[in-house]
């Protein structure tokens, strides 16, 4: 009998939760949307870019050429990355003056002042908040990783 019970209310209970659970609303928030710009590297295991209402996540992003090649230098590597970065961020229909947080990678802190002297160059004032830190390495060894927030405003 009282095996016959527990089976009968575990059956009931399955039954609500499925009902339950086949009423509830979908969620209607904002959607994802990647955002790849032509030229990007293809087949990686991460978009470049995700745009949420209007919010642009965009992945960090090495100092790479067209061909994906790392530019020579901690200098040609961050305008590669800063170029790279604006063409995901106006992919999503922004501007670098959009760009509200950035965070900085670097293989070697004592290329911060060249990193510096180039980054300033890309955005307006205010410029966005941003961290710098240096790692133990980087993907392809190479000398920057850049990645960036967006928002625009409604």
């Amino acid at each position: 009998m009282k095996r016959t019970m527990m089976t009968i209310a575990i059956t009931l209970l399955t039954a609500a939760t499925i009902k339950f659970a086949a009423a509830r609303p979908k969620p209607s928030g904002p959607q994802a949307r990647a955002i790849n710009p032509p030229g990007s590297p293809e087949g990686l295991p991460f978009s470049n870019g995700i745009l949420v209402g209007n919010t642009l996540y965009v992945a960090g992003t090495e100092g790479t050429d067209a061909h994906g090649k790392l530019e020579p230098g901690i200098e040609a590597q961050t305008r590669a990355a800063l170029e790279n970065i604006r063409k995901i961020v106006e992919g999503a229909g922004m501007t670098m003056s959009n760009v509200v947080a950035v965070n900085v990678y670097l293989a070697d802190i004592n290329d911060f002042a060249k990193m510096n002297g180039v980054y300033r160059t890309f955005f307006p004032d205010p410029k966005p908040t941003r961290t710098t830190v240096q790692v133990a390495r980087l993907v392809n060894d190479a000398r920057i990783e850049i990645s960036a927030i967006a928002v625009k405003p409604r």
